[in-house]
C-alpha cells in the first residue's frame, strides 16, 4: 500500500515492479545481481480520483508515456529494497506535484518614481559619456 495523502492510497496490485540489472560501472555486483527497479503504473486503470488522473495525463513529464503509463527506473542504490523505496517515493512525489496548482502570475507595473529614477540615471550617464568625447572646433 502506497500512501499518497491522508485520504488517497494505492494498492500494491496497481503498481508493477520488476527488478533488472543496473547500468554502468560497478564491478561484479552490477553484472550478477538485479538490483535496479523498473516501476510501471497505469494512470487510467488506477484507483486515483479523476482529478488526479486528468492532471497527471496533462502533466508534461518524460516519465509519463502517451498511453498514460508512468515508468520509473531506480538504480541509485546497491540494494533492491532501497531502490524499490526510491522508486515508490518518486511515484508518490510525481502524483503529489501533479495535484498542486501553481499560483497565477499577477503582472505588476513599475512605479512612477522608479521610472523617473531610471531616466534620471540614464540622462546623467549620457552626459558623463558625452563629456568624454573629443571637442570639435
Amino acid at each position: 500500500m502506497l500512501k499518497i495523502t491522508n485520504h488517497i492510497s494505492l494498492a500494491n496490485a496497481e503498481i508493477e515492479i520488476h527488478f533488472i540489472r543496473a547500468q554502468g560501472a560497478g564491478g561484479q555486483n552490477v553484472n550478477k545481481v538485479s538490483t535496479a527497479v523498473h516501476l510501471r503504473f497505469d494512470i487510467r486503470a488506477s484507483s486515483l480520483p479523476d482529478i488526479y488522473k486528468e492532471r497527471l495525463l496533462l502533466f508534461n513529464d518524460q516519465r509519463i508515456t502517451a498511453e498514460g503509463m508512468v515508468i520509473i527506473k531506480a538504480q541509485r542504490y546497491r540494494s533492491q529494497d532501497r531502490n524499490r523505496e526510491d522508486a515508490l517515493a518518486r511515484l508518490r512525489d510525481l502524483i503529489r506535484t501533479a495535484n498542486t496548482v501553481s499560483k497565477k502570475r499577477k503582472p505588476t507595473r513599475q512605479t512612477l518614481a522608479a521610472k523617473k529614477r531610471r531616466l534620471d540615471h540614464k540622462s546623467r550617464r549620457a552626459e558623463v559619456k558625452s563629456l568624454r568625447r573629443k571637442v570639435v572646433d
